[in-house]
C-alpha cells in the first residue's frame, strides 16, 4: 500500500472518531448538574416569559438530539455562538487563548525530547553504571511527582523566595523575552513527567535492540560504536518513541489545565476551569472539542509518521 493510500485510509477512519468526540463532548456537558438558564440569569427570579425567551434563544427548548445537530452544524463552520455569561464570541475567545496553550505545550514537548532522548541513550549504553542508575532514579521521580505539586514548589522557591521569576505573567506579547522567561517554570513543570517517560521507554527499547543479531553483525564488520548506536540501534528504537512523543504532544495540551491554573497562564486550560465554574456551556463544549480534536489529530499524525519510518505498518 502506498503512503498516500495509507493516509487516506487513516483519514476515513478518523471521521467517525471525530463524530464520536463531538457526541461525547455535547453529552457530557449536558450531564452537568444544574440548569443552564439559571447560570445565564445569575439565579435571579425572572418571569416565565423571559425564561422561555432565553431557552428559545439558545435552543434549550429543543430536544437534546436536535440541540446536538444544531451545535454540530455550527461547529463544522467553527461558529460556536456567543457566551451567555460574558456575551463574547466563543470562537474569538478560544482563538485568543489557543496560542498560549500551544506555546506552553510545544515548549514542554521540546524539553521532554531534549532531555529524555539523550539521557535514554546514555542510560541504555551504560547499563548498570552510575549514569544509568542516576537516570533511572531521576525518571522514576519525574513520573511519580504530580505536576501540580512540582509547579507549586517551583513557584514558591524561584518566584516567592528567590524572586527570579514573576508570580503572574507579565503584560507583554506572547513572543517576547519577558514572556519567554516567565514560561520557563511552567514548561519545566509540564514537561518533566514526559521527559521521564521518554527516557525510560527509549532506554528499554534500545536495550532490546542492542541484544539483536544485526548489532553483533555490525560490530563484527568493524563499524565504529558511535555509528552502531546512532545509525542502527537508535533508528529502530525510536519507533515506539514516535508514538509516545506524538501522543504526549496532545496530552500536554490537555494536561496544561492544572499547570495554567497554578501559574495563571492565559491559555485554554484556565479558560476551561473558569467556564466550568460559570456553567458557560457553549465555551465548555467548544474548549473540550478543541482538546479532543487535537488528540485525534495527534493520533493520525503518529500513524502517518510511523508508516513512513516502518513501511511494514502499511500492510
Amino acid at each position: 500500500m502506498s503512503i498516500g493510500r495509507y493516509i487516506w485510509t487513516r483519514l476515513l477512519v478518523t471521521v467517525p472518531v471525530l463524530f464520536g468526540v463531538t457526541a461525547l463532548t455535547f453529552s457530557f456537558v449536558h450531564l452537568l448538574p444544574g440548569d443552564a438558564v439559571d447560570a445565564i440569569i445569575g439565579f435571579q427570579d425572572v418571569s416565565p416569559a423571559v425564561e422561555a425567551s432565553i431557552r428559545a434563544e439558545y435552543h434549550l427548548d429543543q430536544p437534546v438530539w436536535k440541540q446536538y445537530l444544531l451545535w454540530l452544524r455550527d461547529a463544522a463552520t467553527l461558529e460556536f455562538g456567543e457566551s451567555p455569561i460574558t456575551g463574547r464570541d466563543v470562537t474569538a475567545t478560544i482563538g485568543r487563548r489557543l496560542p498560549a496553550t500551544l506555546a506552553l505545550g510545544g515548549a514542554a514537548w521540546l524539553l521532554a525530547l531534549a532531555v529524555g532522548v539523550p539521557t535514554g541513550i546514555v542510560a541504555a549504553v551504560r547499563e548498570g553504571e552510575p549514569a544509568d542508575e542516576l537516570g533511572r532514579i531521576a525518571a522514576l521521580a519525574g513520573i511519580a511527582t504530580p505536576n501540580f505539586w512540582l509547579g507549586l514548589i517551583l513557584l514558591f522557591v524561584f518566584s516567592v523566595r528567590l524572586g527570579w521569576f514573576r508570580v503572574i505573567p507579565p503584560d507583554a506579547p506572547l513572543a517576547s523575552l519577558a514572556m519567554a522567561k516567565f514560561m520557563l517554570l511552567p514548561t519545566i513543570t509540564l514537561g518533566t513527567a514526559s521527559a521521564a517517560l521518554v527516557m525510560r521507554l527509549l532506554r528499554s527499547s534500545m536495550r532490546r535492540e542492542l541484544e539483536a543479531a544485526y548489532v553483533r553483525t555490525a560490530r563484527a564488520k568493524g563499524l565504529p560504536e558511535r555509528t552502531v548506536i546512532l545509525k542502527h540501534v537508535l533508528r529502530n528504537a525510536l519507533l515506539p518513541i514516535v508514538t509516545v512523543a506524538g501522543l504526549q504532544l496532545a496530552f500536554l495540551v490537555d494536561g496544561a489545565v492544572v499547570v495554567e491554573q497554578i501559574f495563571s497562564w492565559p491559555g485554554m486550560g484556565r479558560l476551561l476551569v473558569r467556564s466550568i465554574l460559570r456553567r458557560d456551556y457553549p465555551l465548555i463544549q467548544a474548549t473540550v472539542l478543541v482538546i479532543g480534536v487535537a488528540i485525534v489529530l495527534a493520533n493520525l499524525l503518529v500513524d502517518v509518521v510511523y508508516a513512513i519510518l516502518d513501511p511494514r505498518i502499511r500492510y
